[in-house]
Parts: C-alpha cells; structure tokens; sequence
C-alpha cells in the first residue's frame, strides 16, 4: 500500500500549486481537485507540436483531461493514432480508439471525454498498437521530471497496463502539458509505481528531464482495494495473478 507521508507530500504540493493557479487566474476557479485546465492549453499544445518527438511519433496515448483537449485534437489532425484514457477506467476496455482514418465525427467533439463516450471505440490493450508518446496531465512536476497527479492514480495505472503488455518501452517518451506556474522547484516524493515524464511543455517552454524512471508494470501490493474494486481491469488482473 502507499506511504501515507508520501500521499500527505503529494496532497501538500497538490494544493500549493492550486492556490497558486487561482490566486494568479491562471486556471478557471474551479481548478481544486482537478488536474487543472489551465490558460495557456492550446500554446503548449502548439509548443509541444512542434517537437521531433511529437512529429516522430505515429501512435499517442493520452489523458481524457480538458487540459490536454488541445494535444488530443492536434494528434489526431496530424493524421496520428490516438488511444485516449476511458475516464476513471471505468469499462472493461479502458481505452478509446481515435483512428483519423476512420473518423466521421467533429475532432472536436470526439476528442472529449463526453464525446468519445458516445462516438469512439473502446479497446483493451489486447487491441492497441505500441506507443510512442504518451501525453499526459499533472498538477505539479518538477524538472527532474517528477510529477504529482490529482490523486487517483489512475495516469500511473494506465502506464503501467501499457508496460504490463509491452507497449511501451525505453524509446517512448512521456510528456505533459502544464501552466508554468505547475513547474515547481521543489522535490517532490516519488514511490516504486510513479513515473516521471521526459519532457515538460508550458505556454513558454520546453523543459527536458533527468533518466525516465517508469514501474515495468503493475504492482499488485500497491493497488487499494477501491481500484481494485471500481476499475474492472484491474479486477481481472489481480484475478489472472492469482
């Protein structure tokens, strides 16, 4: 099970950078809890397109976050590949298929999680191709690459069922999208299922980070018995393993 001095440093950095975001109206006021939809989404999102990375890669997976809208609707303009996070993984595929071969809807509106819940395809990672980039939200990151979520664990799971099924590996790389008031100086705690990104993108910069650090899988020991419970995957892993 986690740390509990490691989620009360994780809850501390959460809510200093969310202050931080609504005392300087950066982000909409109802940011608390969230991973913030900050102001800036769609300058990062052009900042990031414009990275070898992002034109190398031809397979993205990503977070179903209004801040990283903006990445979403860009991969899939780019004629790339796009997996996107079922919110909460909530269904037994816990991802959505975005294929801009096969797209007869508004990006737009398909590339949220409202519309991808009605429009988009659901798969398993039985179904997915192997990952080149995969974009994800956060609440804090520093430049050594260490980032804190909203809380849930749920950006960790999805890495690690995509490592669990070989689909990613040392040549992905993982970024995310922040206001550069999320970019923070201090060390943040990390434990043996967090991951760290390779880059970070703000409206006005590309930081690039230590060595990826990324869990080889899942950690049966590490998983509460709620996500066991609300996320039916996880479910059926922890089923197969015994």
């Amino acid at each position: 099970m986690p740390d509990t001095s490691v989620d009360d440093l994780k809850t501390a950095a959460r809510h200093r950078v969310w202050d931080a975001l609504q005392s300087e109206g950066a982000a909409p006021p109802d940011v608390h809890g969230h991973i913030p939809s900050f102001f800036g989404a769609e300058q990062a999102a052009e900042r990031l397109a414009a990275l070898d990375v992002w034109r190398a890669a031809a397979v993205i997976k990503a977070n179903p976050d209004t801040a990283q809208l903006p990445v979403r609707i860009a991969a899939v303009n780019a004629g790339k590949l796009l997996f996107m996070a079922v919110p909460k993984l909530a269904t037994p595929e816990p991802f959505y298929r975005l294929d801009p071969a096969a797209i007869d809807a508004p990006i737009e509106v398909l590339a949220t999680s409202g519309g991808a819940a009605e429009l988009a395809e659901k798969v398993g990672v039985d179904r997915m191709q192997p990952v080149d980039l995969i974009v994800c939200g956060s609440v804090a990151v520093n430049r050594a690459g260490v980032r804190v979520g909203k809380g849930a664990g749920y950006s960790d799971i999805e890495v690690a069922l995509l490592a669990e099924a070989g689909l990613i590996g040392p040549a992905t790389t993982i970024v995310t999208t922040v206001h550069d008031l999320q970019v923070v100086d201090d060390d943040l705690p990390e434990t043996e299922h967090d991951f760290s990104v390779d880059v970070i993108v703000t409206p006005n910069e590309v930081i690039t980070c230590g060595p990826p650090r990324r869990p080889a899988g899942i950690i049966l020991d590490h998983l509460g018995p709620n996500q066991v419970a609300n996320i039916p995957v996880l479910g059926a892993f922890k089923a197969g393993s015994r």
